[in-house]
């Protein structure tokens, strides 16, 4: 098997992890990290990860430094921003030097929504220069959008998507927990969502990226959320809430076609939620009702989502791509 020279851009936890999941493949190779804290420039991604065969490849505190020093990787995976300006920022010069990118940015999962000038632009340069880019994760990514989409491929007719997520937040990392509001108060949470600054990212890309793919032209797309308010004390490794706090959210997505409500989507995510699990409903012939319980596991499962589609998006053909244009994803 041919192996894939791969490099990863952003060394935090989800970075980190990509690349522990990326050195166990057969079909890998890593040749450096990149990153910009002065801490971990110039370090080996051995003493980072803890893989003594990772020792002979290096953090870089930029692009230029990495190819310098290791070479041209065939694939960086890119896993530090969630907004899509920031990542067509930090992506453009990888597609400019022929690299294909995986990346878990929420609002990379359907560019066009929320800057289709950017979009246009990245997508330009990926065929200009023979890069691929391509957002992914698990949400978004997989459990609110891709999985079901695949499941309206057995349907002779779809009149509506519903799909609902309970997460435990609490087996959650730190910095999640801390982007969901854990310890505000609820009223400043919610500022802080409305401003941005605070909640889940990619909701409405998902239920964009399903319309998109039933062929539905959207009225009119909406997201709400509300903090879920903590009725005892609760403390994690990374935070304390006490009663009345802020410990999660409840977020939701609706479309509006014709003007009739045909998507919703409805996000539970706090500390010590009970119940966990993941359900879609498909209204249409013939209907179907999918739960997986206990849910899909949102750190494990990204990191995975982000390593199985780089040989995926690299039989594509060159372009901002979406989930819907690369094959099925899969473990192998």
């Amino acid at each position: 098997m041919k192996k894939i020279k791969v490099a990863q851009f952003g060394l935090g936890p989800i970075g980190i992890e990509t690349l522990k999941l990326a050195a166990t493949k057969p079909w890998v190779e890593i040749i450096g990290g990149i990153d910009i804290d002065p801490a971990k420039i110039g370090k080996s991604l051995a003493d980072l990860t803890g893989l003594p065969g990772l020792a002979g490849a290096k953090v870089h505190r930029s692009l230029d430094e990495l190819l310098a020093a290791a070479g041209k990787p065939e694939v960086i995976f890119h896993t530090s921003v969630s907004k899509i300006r920031a990542a067509c920022d930090q992506i453009e010069p990888m597609a400019r030097h022929g690299i294909s990118v995986v990346s878990s940015c929420e609002e990379l999962l359907f560019p066009a929504l929320r800057d289709p000038a950017a979009a246009a632009h990245l997508d330009a340069t990926c065929k200009q220069f023979g890069a691929r880019v391509l957002g992914t994760g698990v949400n978004p990514g997989f459990v609110m959008d891709v999985l079901p989409v695949c499941l309206t491929g057995v349907c002779r007719s779809v009149q509506a998507v519903h799909v609902q997520r309970v997460v435990n937040a609490a087996t959650r990392r730190g910095p999640l927990q801390k982007k969901i509001g854990s310890g505000l108060p609820p009223a400043e949470f919610e500022k802080l969502f409305s401003e941005g600054k605070a909640g889940h990212a990619g909701l409405k890309e998902s239920a964009a990226l399903i319309a998109h793919c039933l062929g539905w032209k959207i009225d009119r797309l909406t997201e709400t959320c509300k903090a879920m308010v903590a009725d005892h004390d609760i403390t994690t490794p990374h935070v304390s809430v006490k009663t009345g706090q802020t410990c999660g959210l409840h977020q939701r997505g609706e479309v509006m076609v014709a003007g009739k409500i045909v998507i919703t989507l409805d996000l539970k995510m706090y500390l010590d939620a009970p119940n966990p699990h993941d359900s879609c409903q498909i209204e249409g012939e013939p209907a179907l009702n999918m739960t997986i319980s206990t849910g899909v596991a949102g750190d494990s499962a990204t990191v995975s989502a982000v390593v199985n589609a780089a040989p995926r998006i690299l039989k594509a053909p060159p372009g901002l791509l979406l989930m819907t244009d690369i094959g099925v994803p899969s473990f192998a």
